[in-house]
């Protein structure tokens, strides 16, 4: 989820062939845990958690079903206590699909175009907020997908119908684009032509959303439309328009039907507290459960190679593409690969990383206190929040809808992606490197404590306060489960090793996973819930509360 720094030339290619020679198995059998944190736990859990046979852990799929399956029986075994609906592990969410009919449409200038054959649309409930409608918006040419450089400023988009080309595949990333292009009347990406017919496919598939949530606000609709309905929007060829360039008007009907979901549910479990006057507060510890499930296929090694050394952000990195001076790196490193293993077709976004590395480390962490000898004054709420990806709808869902009294829980601490964070992976990275967010931004004391255990560790751990900023561009703040916490004034810390070349990649195999590194933070976790947990006070609130129906702001 953040920008990594290779060095050039030998120097890259030995770093990132050091990287993926780990010396970790593609399968491992699974093995007994302990009640101790252990980097050994760890790898059978995450091995288990983000096997192919689990195909992704989709929201709404048997898959996501058999991964909580496993994490409800390893809760009872444990002993904790069921905090879902009805006595049961699992909250369940009123889940529900949504797919365009055959009767949206766009008209540009008075001229009707198809949804499926002319454009399709990425839902803005992705997001949780709701799409703009578009009504007579004219359109502008916002130039060539890329470098900010090269196109045009957020202020001459507002409420602009922007069109972008893509000089290069078809790509163009949606979530930094919706963030820069925010008071957009919606982004149009001119490269439906190029799709390919498998990704054409899932472009079609339904949004899976909550049913009856309110959006937190208004974002532009996305489309991906075809060249002549972007010569149409601009009235030219696509070729000779100029950045900044002004075009037709455009207005849009969207339809939808919805279709029950298979369903998706949060599991959570309770450790209650051992002393009588505070077991009825909470320290929180979350992580999300799903992930993105399955792709088209690709080669496995041939993908990583590219990754690494063209997008070492992953998906962050969008559609960038490689350049002359890339392909001779791309090849080295391939065929480095291709001297230790054989070639493989790979389409399962296993999510080793993203996050079975939460969901496991909290798995860890829930098994070490059940068996602790001195159990915490607090009780301790385990929450495997689904639908991260979908717009943290399920961590959206229990705050809204807590299974214990809201005004009980006293601090929430998120983990997500936990298991890299090397040299090899990040700018600075290495044994205790770790990224802190949020963790002031509600409570000084909760930050302070964070601080004060993470120097117990030898070595200490360092901490990268750096995506915390007010105004960061990755907007990490705003990203992930924590936020739904901490928009009811209650504090948060979000723990992560960082983003990685893997991120939203099918190459996010458990493989490439640090297990002593997973450890360490797991067990970060543990020592900080532990603290807060025993405090003789509830923690303070130093900070000004955010809007919990407001949109989130970094």
């Amino acid at each position: 989820m953040r920008r990594i720094t290779f060095a050039l030339g030998l120097v890259f290619l030995a770093a990132s062939a050091q990287a993926q020679q780990r010396p970790n198995p593609l399968k491992l059998a699974p093995r007994p845990t302990s009640g101790a944190i252990s980097a050994v736990d760890l790898m059978t859990r995450v091995y288990i958690f983000a096997d192919d046979s689990m195909m992704g852990r989709q929201t709404g799929s048997v898959h996501h079903d058999k991964g909580t399956n496993y994490i409800a029986r390893e809760l009872a075994r444990l002993g904790l206590r069921p905090g879902g609906d009805s006595g049961t592990y699992f909250q369940r969410l009123p889940i529900v699909n949504r797919k365009l009919t055959e009767r949206t449409r766009l008209v540009v200038d008075g001229r009707e175009f198809q949804t499926g054959r002319d454009f399709l649309m990425r839902d803005a409930i992705d997001f949780g907020m709701r799409g703009r409608v578009l009504t007579n918006a004219p359109a502008v040419y916002g130039g060539a997908f890329g470098e900010a450089a090269g196109m045009i400023t957020p202020e001459q988009a507002a409420g602009k119908v922007v069109v972008f080309s893509v000089p290069r595949g078809w790509q163009a990333s949606r979530g930094p684009l919706t963030e820069r292009y925010l008071e957009a009347a919606a982004i149009i990406i001119a490269s439906l032509d190029s799709v390919p017919p498998e990704m054409r496919e899932q472009l079609t598939q339904p949004s899976t959303t909550m049913g009856g949530m309110t959006p937190q606000g208004e974002v532009p609709n996305y489309y991906y439309v075809s060249r002549a309905v972007a010569e149409a929007m601009l009235g030219g060829p696509i070729a000779s328009a100029t950045r900044g360039s002004a075009g037709k008007t455009v207005s849009s009907n969207v339809e939808y039907v919805e279709s029950p979901s298979p369903g998706a549910r949060n599991v959570i479990a309770i450790l209650p507290g051992s002393d009588p006057a505070l077991r009825g507060q909470y320290v929180s510890i979350g992580a999300h459960s799903d992930h993105e499930g399955m792709g088209a296929p690709v080669d496995h090694d041939s993908l990583y190679a590219f990754y690494h050394v063209v997008r070492p952000n992953g998906a962050d990195d969008g559609d960038k593409q490689a350049t002359e001076q890339d392909m001779p790196k791309i090849s080295a490193l391939l065929d480095s690969l291709r001297k230790t293993r054989s070639s493989r077709r790979d389409s399962i976004f296993n999510g080793a990383d993203d996050d079975a590395s939460g969901s496991m480390g909290l798995l860890e962490v829930a098994e070490a206190f059940a068996g602790a000898r001195e159990k915490p004054k607090r009780s301790i709420l385990f929450i495997w929040h689904v639908a991260e990806e979908q717009g943290m709808v399920g961590s959206r869902f229990f705050t809204d809808n807590p299974t214990v009294p809201r005004d009980s829980i006293v601090s929430n601490i998120n983990i997500d992606m936990i298991g890299r964070g090397s040299a090899a992976d990040v700018a600075g990275g290495g044994p205790g490197y770790l990224q802190l967010i949020g963790a002031r931004r509600l409570s000084t004391e909760l930050g302070d404590i964070v601080e004060a255990e993470g120097k117990k560790f030898n070595p200490p751990f360092r901490f990268d306060y750096q995506f915390d900023a007010n105004g960061h561009p990755q907007q990490f703040y705003c990203r992930s489960d924590h936020y739904m916490y901490a928009r009811f004034g209650i504090p948060v810390v979000f723990m992560s090793t960082g983003g990685h070349a893997e991120y939203h990649q099918v190459t996010d195999e458990p493989q490439y996973l640090d297990y002593d590194q997973l450890a360490r933070v797991s067990q970060l976790v543990y020592n900080t819930a532990k603290s807060v947990a025993d405090l003789d006070h509830r923690l303070v609130v130093d900070k000004p509360k955010p809007d919990p129906n407001g949109r989130c702001v970094q």
